[in-house]
């Protein structure tokens, strides 16, 4: 059997957190927590990060922070995961759906102004794949018309836009550590703030309202409730698991990368006679291989290619369903067809991707595709 997905441990995760456990502090904002800030403030140049118990935290403290409230919109992609725009439902705003591009799922770029409003408050960008959205065009858009920009991350560890890492441009932005991500915690996410006057009220929305954080540096003799918050903490435990794959990095992604050119390669052939469609890296973006796609012509055809892999004991999976004709937002959602969203939600196939995947799997995968298509085209 071939996983979709399988969690890579570097062998360095239970002695971490056995040093966190004996250490006497566990809940959180230990010395691993502060190791994990110090990696990211120094390799990606982040001005301040706050671990969180999962991106759609770090998402969810994105929407408070900036204040959101009934009647303000909020610009997001159809084709992304709930938590993208769930946070700022929370805190009562309108969703505006737009579209992703024809060439990717990422957002379409040249729909977006077109959707402002005096209600807009921001613009969430969602780097599908690690692979970036056109930035300059977005926070261009979003400096001209005073709207904050969110980066929707999850996916983006160690991913660039024309040099700048993927995270470090809009106001704000959110990762995830799931254990489906290139590197993992099992749950686990951070909040990254580049624009400064953000960092004390994260601290506090961080700890349940309080300015528990400035009490433990020293800053004030005792701490109180002083704003609205939640308990967006994860303990040191989660932490310690995942300094030991912020580690080994560079031997992640590495071979991570080798798999995606493997697979690259191996199905362009196939892609150049118009079978299906492989993933589009524009110029000004780089290639984190945090998933292998393929985008086949229609949904009967992906779902015949999932089933075909799934009898030679390979798993295959769709992605996303359009937000915009989800059970929740479909009564709610007024604006025009998302074409792109829908085509990506129907046809895209993400293929098996993870460190201890071999080079002999991966042609295994392939041989099933190649088999699939020639035998029916």
């Amino acid at each position: 059997m071939i996983p979709f997905n399988k969690p890579f441990l570097t062998g360095k995760e239970t002695a971490y957190i056995k040093q966190a456990v004996e250490s006497g502090k566990i809940s959180g904002d230990g010395i691993f927590t502060k190791r994990c800030h110090e990696f990211f403030e120094s390799k990606y140049g982040f001005k301040k990060v706050l671990l969180t118990s999962s991106c759609t935290d770090a998402l969810e403290m994105a929407a408070l922070l900036l204040r959101t409230e009934p009647g303000d919109e909020i610009i997001a992609p159809s084709y992304t995961f709930v938590s993208t725009v769930n946070a700022f439902v929370l805190r009562g705003a309108k969703i505006i759906f737009t579209d992703s591009s024809p060439e990717s799922p990422n957002i379409d770029v040249t729909k977006i102004e077109e959707l402002i409003t005096p209600k807009t408050k921001a613009i969430i960008p969602v780097h599908y794949a690690g692979i970036a959205c056109d930035m300059d065009v977005i926070m261009d858009i979003a400096n001209r018309h005073k709207i904050y920009v969110v980066e929707d991350a999850a996916q983006s560890i160690d991913a660039y836009y024309k040099g700048r890492p993927l995270g470090s441009i809009g106001q704000l932005s959110a990762f995830s550590f799931h254990e489906t991500k290139n590197i993992i915690s099992g749950e686990g996410g951070m909040l990254v703030m580049n624009d400064p006057s953000f960092i004390q009220r994260a601290e506090i929305i961080r700890e349940k309202g309080t300015n528990r954080s400035a009490f433990f540096r020293g800053e004030i003799d005792k701490y109180g409730w002083v704003d609205i918050g939640s308990s967006f903490l994860p303990s040191e435990i989660i932490a310690a698991f995942l300094f030991a794959q912020l580690e080994n990095m560079n031997k992640i992604q590495a071979k991570r990368k080798f798999s995606w050119e493997t697979y690259h390669d191996a199905l362009k052939p196939l892609a150049a006679k118009g079978y299906f469609k492989t993933p589009f890296i524009p110029a000004y973006a780089t290639n984190n291989a945090h998933i292998y796609y393929i985008v086949c012509n229609t949904p009967d055809e992906r779902q015949r290619l999932i089933a075909e892999l799934k009898k030679e004991e390979i798993y295959s999976v769709f992605h996303y369903l359009s937000l915009h004709k989800s059970e929740f937002y479909k009564d709610k959602y007024s604006g025009p067809e998302l074409p792109n969203s829908d085509h990506f939600s129907e046809c895209l196939i993400r293929l098996p991707m993870f460190y201890d995947l071999s080079e002999k799997e991966i042609m295994q995968v392939v041989k099933v595709i190649k088999k699939f298509y020639n035998g029916n085209s």
